[in-house]
């Protein structure tokens, strides 16, 4: 039986989904966003696709390849084009149009607000805008978001109008880099600006049947995340709030997830919780990223990853029981802008209590930027305990531990043109 792996790369995520298709005998089939004149450049035999054409692709692909049986995608833009192949060869999965305004700040809202959700004042501008005309009608403090990207990437709190222009030009420099100018997506060319909401942030992982949620895990994000940068850390659970806490952050990922017109396939939601209730941030139409699914399994050891192939397979699903009594990783932050040249600590980290694992994903010359222009991290710690405040310690004791070795990047200047004599 085959399944398809909709992914922007082979990168660990994606291998993780690879060797969970093999432990369940399925055959995975990858599609990624690529070349198709080159005659498999990495050697991983996957499907080429262009992400920014998306129904090209899938009519491509529903011509020459046969059989597929279910999808998954690993990421943003694959999730768009994994809606765009499931359409066409009619297999369960989030529409098009709803993936679309899952992975889009501006469309998100408005939909959320035509349902009747809890929103905070949000307006977009274009690009090109004058940063002190884009201020004018800046509820403060504010959060300034670029449309199209993932995460916490480029998002900027601002107080007032002069840390405003900063943010703005700061993310305009951000969008007009060469590798976001290829993706020659429209979402790129505006910058969205919403009212800050406080409170303290969860994540929701989960799963869509025919537009009903099934909540996996809610994670706790201890660190608190009040800007200027938002820089996502610690994730943890079970969460330690209270039971109807939780029945409402479900309730209003449910009705989020129905606004947008998910339907199908795993959802990985950001929300704010505060005295006036659930604030939801985002619903993504794919599962959690990077290696942090590690964190994440059910029944006594089955991995995330095959839960969301049986699910897309359209395969019964006992009840699910979240392994415990409590989990958590954190994601390595970037002490400094450079590259990165080694780490030590790491058997110091593990000897940590209730460590279950340091993994390293940086590589040697690799060069890293902090938030708000980064988009990696430096890799991920695991940890389980008997409760969600010692795995939280047990994190951030082993992070202590840790020492990471950077070299400044420098700057690459062109050539200066030598005059005609």
């Amino acid at each position: 039986m085959k399944i398809l792996i909709v992914a922007s790369k082979l990168g660990y995520q994606t291998r993780s989904f690879q060797e969970a298709a093999t432990r369940l005998g399925l055959e995975a089939v990858l599609a990624t966003d690529r070349c198709g004149s080159l005659d498999d450049p990495w050697g991983d035999h996957a499907f080429p696709l262009k992400f920014h054409q998306p129904a090209d692709s899938a009519e491509r692909l529903a011509r020459e390849i046969t059989g597929i049986a279910g999808i998954v995608a690993v990421g943003d833009l694959p999730a768009v084009a994994a809606a765009h192949i499931a359409a066409r060869l009619s297999l369960p999965f989030h529409p098009p149009d709803a993936v679309e305004a899952a992975g889009n700040k501006y469309l998100a809202r408005e939909r959320f607000a035509a349902a009747g959700l809890p929103v905070p004042t949000f307006y977009r501008v274009p690009l090109a805008t004058a940063p002190a005309d884009a201020c004018l009608q800046a509820p403060w403090p504010c959060v300034l978001k670029p449309l199209g990207l993932s995460g916490s990437r480029g998002v900027i709190r601002a107080n007032n109008p002069d840390e405003f222009v900063a943010a703005f030009e700061r993310i305009r420099n951000l969008l007009n880099a060469p590798e976001l100018l290829r993706h020659r997506h429209p979402a790129l060319g505006f910058i969205q600006i919403e009212e800050y909401i406080p409170g303290r942030e969860f994540a929701l992982e989960g799963l869509m049947t025919r537009g009903k949620l099934q909540t996996l895990a809610i994670f706790d994000k201890p660190d608190p995340l009040e800007g200027p940068f938002f820089e996502e850390t610690l994730y943890v659970t079970p969460s330690r709030e209270p039971r109807e806490a939780q029945a409402a952050m479900h309730e209003a990922i449910q009705s989020a997830a129905a606004a947008l017109g998910l339907t199908d396939g795993p959802i990985h939601s950001e929300l704010r919780w505060n005295d006036s209730g659930a604030w939801v941030l985002e619903v993504a139409a794919r599962p959690i990223g990077g290696l942090c699914a590690r964190v994440l399994t059910f029944n006594g050891g089955t991995p995330l990853e095959q839960v969301i192939l049986r699910h897309a397979l359209g395969q019964p699903l006992e009840a699910l029981a979240l392994d415990g009594p409590a989990s958590g990783v954190m994601m390595i932050p970037i002490p400094r802008n450079g590259l990165y040249e080694g780490c030590s600590g790491v058997e110091a980290a593990l000897a940590v209590a209730g460590m279950e694992g340091v993994e390293i994903t940086a590589q040697p010359g690799q060069r890293f930027q902090q938030l708000p222009e980064g988009s990696s991290y430096l890799g991920f710690l695991f940890a389980k305990g008997p409760g969600p405040a010692e795995v939280e310690s047990s994190l951030r004791q082993a992070h202590s531990r840790l020492q990471f070795q950077f070299a400044t990047a420098l700057p690459v200047m062109a050539k200066p043109q030598r005059s005609a004599l």
